[in-house]
């Protein structure tokens, strides 16, 4: 398991990444709510680069993507596979409520981690 690094999981270090997914979300749902699907999937395939790009800048670890056959102590449960879920169809609906709850499942995931250690 890679772990976190205590450091990278301070509230102040990871909060601008749970406020750019908040903007973007409301930008995909109302892509969604437009039936603009193009839209929608290229501001998913945004979305998906920042939980990626989240969970490997507070890893522990020196490699700079995310590796798939890796667990990581930050990611949510079953998140490698809801993860893998939602990159093989980011213009669905479905992917973008899973995608949604892996951030919010993350911010209590870091939180409970920042407390432990």
């Amino acid at each position: 398991m890679i772990r976190v690094r205590k450091e990278a999981i301070q509230k102040e270090k990871i909060e601008p990444y749970f406020e750019k997914w908040d903007c973007l979300s409301k930008e995909i749902h109302a892509a969604h709510d437009e039936r603009n699907g193009k839209k929608a999937k290229a501001l998913m395939e945004q979305g998906i680069a920042l939980f990626e790009e989240l969970m490997v800048k507070t890893a522990d670890t020196e490699e700079k993507e995310l590796m798939v056959n890796e667990k990581y102590e930050g990611m949510p449960l079953n998140g490698m596979d809801r993860l893998l879920f939602i990159k093989a169809r980011p213009g669905q609906y479905a992917c973008f409520v899973q995608l949604d709850e892996l951030f919010k499942e993350a911010k209590k995931q870091f939180a409970r981690l920042r407390v432990q250690k």
